[in-house]
């Protein structure tokens, strides 16, 4: 089983999105700053679940990962933020 998540950062009003085996794991290390590198560990603050889904298998997974982040997908995200 993987999940398909997005993260919001309050602070600086950003989204990340990314596809995982183990959600609690992952959260953890975008807060912790794990990958040193990465898009979430340049922002400080907190990154809360914004969104998930469970997807069967990987390919699955990164389907689903690019359609959140097509011009549609980022769409619907922000209506989860700010409903219109």
């Amino acid at each position: 089983m993987y999940y398909v998540y997005v993260l919001y950062n309050k602070i600086y009003d950003k989204i990340y999105i990314g596809q995982t085996e183990n959600l609690k794991e992952r959260i953890l290390a975008h807060n912790d700053k794990r990958f040193k590198q990465s898009y979430t560990s340049r922002f400080s603050g907190l990154w809360e679940i914004l969104y998930q889904e469970k997807v069967s298998d990987r390919k699955d997974a990164l389907r689903r990962e690019k359609q959140l982040k097509s011009y549609r997908g980022r769409e619907f995200l922000k209506n989860l933020i700010i409903p219109r």
